[in-house]
Formats: structure tokens, C-alpha cells, sequence
């Protein structure tokens, strides 16, 4: 059974960073595609960004591209988010997941349903 975890939320003005981490225990975790998502008050759940099980490819939504990066290091089970020049917009619960199917596309998913195991999410709170 597959657990994530994820860390480094917390308040942050307006064109600050953060780094979250997902921490992943259960799985070898070189052998998956982690995505994270994240859900605002009132929102759906929307897709932030994944990255391939090897790490050499990455896909974001726009409304984070050019500020967000995803890395992974699979000697320490733990992927992390970098978020750069964070908006009022970003203030949402950030989770990981866990794409335990990713070798049936050929594209990294961005369809929360694809996704199998979540972490518990850390909230994210950009304001002044």
C-alpha cells in the first residue's frame, strides 16, 4: 500500500517561494508518474504539473508554467515542487499523486482519475 506525504506549505506573500515535498513510502518510486494538483475553496480539483518516473520529462498547466518546477529523487522516495513568484491565485490544498498506470499513455497525464493514491494535501496560502 502505497503512502504519500506531503510537507512545506504554509503562508507566503505575494511573489514569494515555497518548495513542497512529496514523500513516498510503499512503492519504488522510480517506477511511477507523481503529479501534483491542488484545490482551491469552492474549486475542483485542477492539475499543477507531473513529472515522468525517470524525471526527464515534466508537464504544467499554463497558469504555472515559466514559475513552477518538479523534481524527483528517487534514492529518497521524494518529489518536490518548487513554486516561484507565487500569486494570491496559487492559495489552494496541494496534493500528490501516485500514477500507477502511466505505461498505458504516452503522454504524462493530467486527469486526476488516472492518478491512484493521494497524500493527505498541505495547504499553500499566498497573501500579504
Amino acid at each position: 500500500q502505497a503512502q504519500l506525504v506531503e510537507s512545506g506549505g504554509g503562508l507566503v506573500q505575494p511573489g514569494g517561494s515555497l518548495r513542497l515535498s512529496c514523500t513516498v513510502s510503499g512503492f519504488t518510486l522510480d517506477d511511477y508518474v507523481i503529479g501534483w494538483f491542488r484545490q482551491a475553496p469552492g474549486k475542483e480539483r485542477e492539475f499543477v504539473g507531473a513529472i515522468s518516473s525517470s524525471g526527464g520529462r515534466t508537464a504544467f498547466a499554463d497558469s504555472v508554467k515559466g514559475r513552477f518546477t518538479i523534481s524527483r529523487d528517487n534514492a529518497k522516495n521524494s518529489v518536490g515542487l518548487q513554486m516561484n513568484v507565487l500569486k494570491p491565485e496559487d492559495t489552494a490544498v496541494y496534493y500528490c499523486a501516485l500514477d500507477l498506470t502511466w505505461f498505458r499513455r504516452t503522454e504524462l497525464s493530467r486527469d486526476s482519475t488516472d492518478y491512484g493514491y493521494w497524500g493527505q494535501g498541505t495547504q499553500v496560502t499566498v497573501s500579504l
